[in-house]
C-alpha cells in the first residue's frame, strides 16, 4: 500500500511504492478497509498474535458456503433461545440489517443455535442489496442456493433447514458477543478468506494492518525462492518466515 493523494475528481488514490503510516490509515478508514481486503486473514492472525498477545481468530467450526475473501466492520447481533409466539420477537435483527450498509459484516450469535438457521436466503439478499461485504453467523444458515446465486458469502457452522422463527428472541444489536470463540465487538474489522476469520479491534486495526502487510510480503517473496532452491529450510533461513 502507498501514500493517500486526491485525485481531480476529489477521490482518494494511493501510491503503490510508498507504504502507508499508522496515522495515514487512521485518518481514512475506507482506504484502511480496503487495505485489509488485500492481506490473508493467516497473515492477520499472526501479527495479531506478536502485536496482542493473544487469540484473535474464530474456530475452524466456522466454515464459509463457498470460498470467499473478505473484510469488514463488524456489526453485532444477539439471538436468545426462547420459545415464544411474538410475531416481533425478531424485529430487531431484521432492523439491525437495515442499519448497516456498505462495508459492514453482519455478525450474529445464536444462542445454542448450532441447528438452528440464524439466517437465510431473505436476509441475506437484504444484506447484499445494502452492500454488505459478508456474514458471520455462530449458528446454522438456510437458503445456500439464494446466497449462492447472488454471491453473498457467508460463514457458518453448517446449514441447517431450520427456522429461529417462535425460537429465539432478538437479544440486542453492536454488543461484544463471543463469536466463534473469540470476542467480537462493533466496529472492529473482520478478516474472512478460505482459512478462517480473523477479528481486528478497531482501535489497533492501524498497527496490526502495518504489520500484516509485512508478513504477506515477506510469505509472497519466500515462495519463489523455495521453489527456485527446493529448500524450505533455507528459506526460512532467509527471510525468517514460516
Amino acid at each position: 500500500m502507498g501514500v493517500l493523494a486526491v485525485s481531480a475528481a476529489g477521490v482518494l488514490a494511493v501510491h503503490a511504492d510508498t507504504p502507508m503510516t499508522e496515522a495515514q490509515y487512521e485518518a481514512n478508514p475506507a482506504v484502511m478497509l480496503e487495505a485489509y481486503r488485500h492481506v490473508e486473514a493467516a497473515s492477520v492472525s499472526d501479527a495479531e498474535e506478536q502485536i496482542l498477545h493473544g487469540k484473535h481468530y474464530m474456530s475452524h467450526l466456522m466454515q464459509p458456503i463457498f470460498p470467499t475473501k473478505f473484510a469488514g466492520t463488524a456489526l453485532t447481533v444477539l439471538l436468545k433461545k426462547e420459545e415464544n409466539t411474538d410475531p416481533n420477537a425478531l424485529g430487531g435483527m431484521l432492523a439491525a440489517i437495515d442499519s448497516g450498509g456498505a462495508g459492514s459484516v453482519y455478525v450474529m450469535k445464536v444462542e445454542d443455535g448450532a441447528d438452528i438457521a440464524g439466517m437465510g436466503g431473505l436476509m441475506g439478499t437484504a444484506m447484499f442489496a445494502r452492500g454488505f461485504a459478508g456474514a458471520v453467523v455462530d449458528g446454522g444458515v438456510r437458503d445456500l442456493p439464494q446466497l449462492k446465486k447472488i454471491g453473498f458469502p457467508v460463514f457458518s457452522t453448517g446449514a441447517v433447514p431450520s427456522t429461529s422463527v417462535g425460537h429465539y428472541r432478538f437479544a440486542g444489536v453492536n454488543q461484544t458477543l463471543e463469536v466463534g470463540g473469540t470476542q467480537v465487538s462493533a466496529g472492529d474489522i473482520i478478516v474472512a478468506d478460505q482459512d478462517g476469520i480473523a477479528v481486528v479491534p478497531r482501535a489497533r486495526a492501524a498497527e496490526v494492518l502495518i504489520k500484516a502487510q509485512a508478513l504477506d510480503n515477506t510469505e509472497h517473496s519466500t515462495l519463489p525462492y523455495i521453489e527456485k532452491f527446493h529448500s524450505v529450510v533455507e528459506a526460512v533461513k532467509q527471510f525468517g518466515r514460516i
